[in-house]
């Protein structure tokens, strides 16, 4: 077996390097709204069991740890993974990673998603919604 050199193999990976962040920056979709960042792909997409709330339930009456389903708009990007999250019944902080926004779907504050995850119900300070799971309702 012929091996390359060692400066094919240095050349090969400084290649792959500079490429890399190139191909992340090609990707379209996520959230496109106001702060909007860079996304990747998400999963399942089918029928689920998980009830369907508003803001104002959740935040009223919502448990720690409860799974939940919430449909809105992400008005805005708070910075980092926490977007402001608001229905007809109000606004709360929901946090969702980047790679959970559909790929090839631009999402900004006028498009209507639903949202699944677990709620972060807090005594002291501001309960938020982790979000597993992003589905876009409407553009």
């Amino acid at each position: 077996m012929k091996h390359l050199p060692r400066t094919c193999s240095v050349t090969a990976l400084t290649a792959a390097l500079i490429a890399g962040p190139a191909i992340v920056f090609a990707q379209t979709g996520g959230y496109t709204g106001p702060s909007a960042k860079a996304a990747a792909p998400a999963g399942y997409k089918g029928p689920t069991n998980v009830p369907l709330v508003t803001a104002k339930q959740l935040l009223d009456k919502g448990k720690d740890d409860q799974h939940v389903r919430v449909q809105g708009k992400l008005l805005n990007h708070k910075g980092g993974d926490d977007y402001e999250f608001a229905d007809a019944s109000g606004k709360m902080t929901v946090e969702i990673e980047p790679e959970l926004f559909p790929q090839g779907t631009a999402v900004d504050q006028n498009t209507v998603v639903e949202l699944i995850g677990e709620f972060d119900k807090e005594t002291f300070g501001e309960s938020t919604l982790d979000v597993q799971q992003i589905k876009v309702v409407s553009k």
